[in-house]
């Protein structure tokens, strides 16, 4: 069992993706670390209030006062109609550009909704509650946008900031948005998650959470009917370290950048691809681990263990 590399390293603010923010007080203006490229999603959680008139969410290049900065994209759903619906426009140079309006906007007053923006290569593809609403071509450079903008009449749960599963070829439109959650006893710490059909080829499993603010270790272990896992991930706070453990106790290290901080968000992504797993931290590929197909398919279990909060345990 061995680390492998699966192409070159990212330049390192590739692998920062920022906690997910919870409860913002509105308006709430941040920045997007690493500013956004294709591939990258911004994912809105909360409630629409039961008197609200109109909401928006602005992508902005900057984030100053005087003079307003560029709005790349402007996501304004209006609800004084009786048929909600979303304006989309740009702001450039202090001047609206052609707005677009988009109509029958599955959400009214009261609703709870997630709403995913994907970033592509030419537009923005929106889905509301898992449903594809609207495509909005870019009208400026999207590696101008480094600031996401909430304002309005809206009551939000959670704002977060993913990356693409890098390993998806020829997938459907948007990736899967799993709503963050806080304090759900099923992602409690210790936290076991069964494989009842063990792990088969493409299957992906994702752990999503905040490494807490004094971080002694943090272990995923995929567990068969022997006493000792098969196979472990460990991350190592106090040497900064990452390594696979084989259950003879074998330990190899996996040379990536380390992205487990106290406070901060990751995401461990793992693929299973022939005879063995690959490897992805905050959507970055960093390799591989072989172990054999009929070991793979006699797992039965993920554990979790150590000093994070998980968000998202997808299997």
């Amino acid at each position: 069992m061995g680390p492998g590399a699966l192409g070159p390293d990212p330049l390192p603010d590739s692998f920062i993706l920022q906690p997910p923010v919870f409860y913002p007080v509105i308006p709430y203006v941040t920045t997007i670390f690493g500013g956004l490229h294709a591939g990258k999603m911004v994912m809105i959680q909360g409630v629409v209030p039961p008197d609200a008139q109109r909401f928006q969410i602005d992508f902005q290049c900057g984030c100053s006062l005087q003079p307003r900065p560029d709005i790349a994209i402007h996501f304004n759903p209006r609800f004084y109609t009786n048929k909600p619906h979303v304006i989309c426009n740009t702001l450039h140079w202090g001047r609206w550009q052609r707005e677009v309006r988009w109509p029958h906007l599955a959400l009214g007053k009261g609703d709870s909704f997630l709403i995913l923006f994907l970033f592509g290569n030419e537009d923005v593809k929106v889905s509301v509650n898992g449903h594809h609403f609207l495509h909005y071509p870019y009208r400026l450079p999207l590696s101008r946008v480094d600031t996401v903008g909430v304002f309005g009449h809206i009551f939000v749960k959670a704002v977060g900031f993913l990356n693409s599963n890098p390993f998806v070829e020829g997938g459907t439109a948007y990736p899967v948005g799993h709503p963050f959650l806080l304090k759900n006893s099923r992602l409690a710490v210790p936290c076991i998650w069964p494989l009842p059909r063990g792990l088969w080829p493409e299957q992906v499993i994702v752990v999503r959470g905040l490494v807490c603010p004094n971080p002694q270790q943090f272990t995923l272990s995929l567990q068969d009917d022997s006493t000792q896992p098969p196979m472990k991930f460990e991350v190592c706070f106090r040497n900064r370290t990452l390594a696979w453990i084989s259950s003879w106790g074998r330990k190899k290290p996996i040379s990536a950048p380390f992205i487990f901080h106290p406070g901060c968000f990751f995401e461990v992504l793992l693929l299973c691809k022939g005879n063995g797993l690959k490897l992805a931290l905050n959507g970055n590929a960093v390799g591989a681990a072989s172990l054999g197909q009929r070991a793979l398919e006699s797992l039965r279990e993920l554990r979790i263990s150590g000093s994070v909060e998980l968000y998202c345990v997808q299997c």
